[in-house]
């Protein structure tokens, strides 16, 4: 607890923020009689409306300055909050908002005149837009739920804030429609949010490790995005989002395996385009995963399934390579990935054109000394165009990885292991759960009604019930019946 003797909280608060210099602590007399500081840190406080309408007010002279309720009239700042404790006064001015202690008061006032410097809403260059609103979140807590409230004008749009992290005390909240989302999912993300004890966060990466279901898998199990228009989009179908304060990723959950796999722009596009594209995806997802491998396994193991043709211009492409279509795969797609990561780590202006200037040189190369065949290096490339087609990042860098070991079961097995490989990974997404929804959610467990926006995308009027995926359901999301319907040729011709 605070201390009625000034003298006594100011030694208290100059020891614990021994050697910041930025701290400052600025005495003075409130109207020429009472003693008082303000303690603040520079840089993070708005100094030209702090001495405008805190300083400026209380160094005139007034009779009651005896007590802390007569000083919060004369303060024109609208954010004001009392402060009890030194561990509260510690918090407040680490978050920039100055703090005024005065004598013969057990408690401060805290004044909400933060203010640090932050970039402009932009475009997310992480999630490229076609066609959408092209703003973005950014680093600033304040500012990403205000995009949120812009998008979702209804006070059933619920955020709830803690603080996260024995040092950084990370500023994280909960975003939830009320009737939409499952109370018991709101309350399952804030419990697992409340019992994390750690240093710092820095990215909301930090918390996702730390309240994901499944730690060991592959498969991510929340969904991050930067976009204002899809966190909302989720937020009405009952999903929660949580923000972290100091990065522009937020995390969405649950998510299901299909829903990783969607892309805004499937629902900026007409319905028929949308569903074509989402069809797009999942083939070359598998292309992704397995293609290198159904190579490795058909050149080893299974040439009869070659046209003869096709077996003698494969023969002599490998003439000369010496080593075995798994070490050749292997070989490729290990410098492919390497070339990637160069890639995205160097600078934007060189990094495109290193990765695509790199993979054609190598690749020839590689033909030309006889170390991988033409159609290793036509397979990984085709292999590595069909990874880009992922929407999520995460979700790519998963099957990246699966591809590997699908790729050693098939050098050492042919279909046999490739099959084997499948089952595995497929059992693996089957026990998977995101907060407790099945990670297959709605084909397995099978939900027929929810169907219509996983194996196709259908149109906008026939999307009137959001998905079922825990709890309580708030089924509708719009009126039945908005089918538009073609004019009347016979009406229009006797008008």
């Amino acid at each position: 607890m605070l201390s009625g003797d000034l003298n006594e909280n100011l030694r208290l608060l100059q020891e614990i923020f021994a050697d910041c210099s930025d701290v400052i602590f600025h005495e003075f007399l409130i109207g020429g009689q009472t003693k008082a500081v303000l303690v603040y840190i520079d840089g993070l406080t708005n100094m030209d409306e702090l001495d405008q309408h805190v300083l400026a007010p209380l160094l005139q002279d007034f009779a009651q300055a005896d007590s802390l309720s007569n000083i919060r009239k004369k303060i024109a700042v609208s954010s004001l909050k009392l402060v009890e404790t030194i561990a509260d006064v510690i918090e407040e001015i680490s978050g920039g908002n100055p703090v005024l202690l005065m004598d013969q008061e057990n408690q401060g006032l805290s004044i909400g005149l933060s203010k640090w410097e932050k970039r402009s809403i932009e475009e997310p260059q992480a999630e490229s837009v076609l066609r959408g609103p092209r703003e973005g979140f950014i680093e600033t807590l304040q500012t990403n739920t205000s995009l949120l409230r812009r998008k979702i004008k209804n006070p059933n749009l619920k955020i709830r804030s803690m603080s996260i992290g024995t040092y950084s005390r990370t500023k994280v909240a909960i975003a939830y429609i009320k009737g939409i989302a499952a109370p018991a999912l709101v309350e399952e993300i804030t419990q697992r949010l409340q019992r994390i004890e750690i240093d710092g966060v820095l990215e909301s990466a930090y918390i996702e490790e730390l309240i994901e279901d499944n730690p060991f898998s592959p498969f991510p199990q929340l969904l991050t995005t930067e976009r204002p228009d899809v966190a909302s989009a989720y937020l009405l179908e009952g999903h929660v989002v949580v923000f972290v304060d100091g990065t522009p990723s937020v995390l969405i959950a649950p998510v299901t395996f299909f829903s990783l796999l969607q892309s805004p722009a499937d629902y900026y596009e007409r319905y028929f385009v949308g569903t074509a594209i989402r069809w797009l995806r999942y083939l070359f997802l598998a292309v992704s995963l397995l293609g290198p491998s159904v190579y490795v396994a058909v050149v080893s193991y299974h040439q009869e399934m070659i046209p003869t043709t096709l077996l003698l211009t494969m023969a002599k492409s490998r003439e000369l390579v010496p080593f075995p279509a798994l070490v050749e795969a292997i070989l490729m797609e290990t410098v492919f990935e390497a070339l990637r990561e160069a890639g995205a780590r160097l600078p934007k202006q060189i990094g495109s054109a290193v990765s695509i200037v790199g993979a054609l040189v190598i690749g020839q190369a590689a033909i030309a000394a006889g170390i991988a065949s033409a159609p290793m290096v036509m397979v990984v490339s085709i292999t590595g165009i069909a990874s880009f087609m992922a929407p999520r990042f995460t979700v790519g860098i998963a099957v990246r990885l699966l591809r590997f070991p699908m790729m050693f079961l098939a050098g050492f097995l042919g279909f046999l292991g490739l099959i084997l490989g499948i089952i595995v990974v497929l059992n693996h997404l089957l026990t998977l759960r995101s907060f407790g929804v099945p990670y297959m959610t709605p084909l397995a467990p099978l939900k027929g009604r929810d169907t219509k926006d996983v194996l196709w995308r259908a149109p906008r009027w026939a999307l009137n019930t959001r998905p079922h995926l825990s709890g309580e359901w708030n089924q509708y999301r719009q009126a039945p019946g908005q089918q538009p319907s073609p004019p009347n040729r016979d009406e229009e011709g006797s008008s």
